[in-house]
């Protein structure tokens, strides 16, 4: 376990508008308002379409990360997450979560990590800015064990929050069930 205490900076309420790409927005709010870093205590959303992590093909190792996707539609959502910096790129990298029910299918539940979304309707978000420390992003033990064994890096999927400053890393995630729209 690794904590810190944290100083908070400015609080927004943000809303996202239809049809925005969800971080894209989150991306123009960041650079617009000089965030970058941050808390998402929560979020509510209409979703036209979301990308998630997720698999609909039998995972044979349960120790190691999922690195394939799943795509859902006209979702409403439930999420929060964090934002680190990364001072190399001058990016904000985003880590988010959120629990989805499908609205077309008597709300059927997924909840994992976000890769992507448009909205639909809007999104209302609080965020609290992060003043210190310096939070970064890092890969986690287990993206590290997986890598040893040949399977993909570990990146932003698999990363946790430090506190302490230590180098970012950023690692394309190959998507191999995003045509399927979703999983029984």
């Amino acid at each position: 376990m690794h904590a810190a205490e944290l100083t908070m900076g400015r609080t927004f309420a943000v809303r996202f508008d239809h049809g925005e790409d969800f971080f894209a927005a989150l991306s123009g709010f960041c650079a617009a308002n000089d965030v970058r870093q941050a808390f998402i205590p929560m979020f509510i959303a209409g979703f036209r379409e979301i990308e998630l992590v997720a698999t609909c093909d039998q995972v044979r190792d349960l120790e190691a990360p999922v690195w394939s996707s799943v795509t859902l539609e006209s979702v409403e959502a439930l999420g929060g997450g964090t934002l680190a910096y990364d001072q190399t790129t001058r990016d904000v990298l985003p880590h988010i979560h959120v629990s989805v029910g499908l609205k077309l299918h008597s709300a059927r539940a997924h909840t994992s990590h976000l890769l992507g979304a448009k909205v639909q309707f809007l999104i209302e978000m609080y965020l609290v800015e992060v003043a210190t420390p310096a939070m970064r992003r890092t890969p986690s033990r287990v993206s590290r064990r997986v890598e040893r064994r040949g399977a993909s890096p570990g990146g932003d999927l698999a990363a946790v929050v430090s506190p302490m400053p230590c180098r970012a890393t950023r690692t394309p995630v190959a998507l191999s069930c995003a045509k399927r729209r979703w999983c029984l």
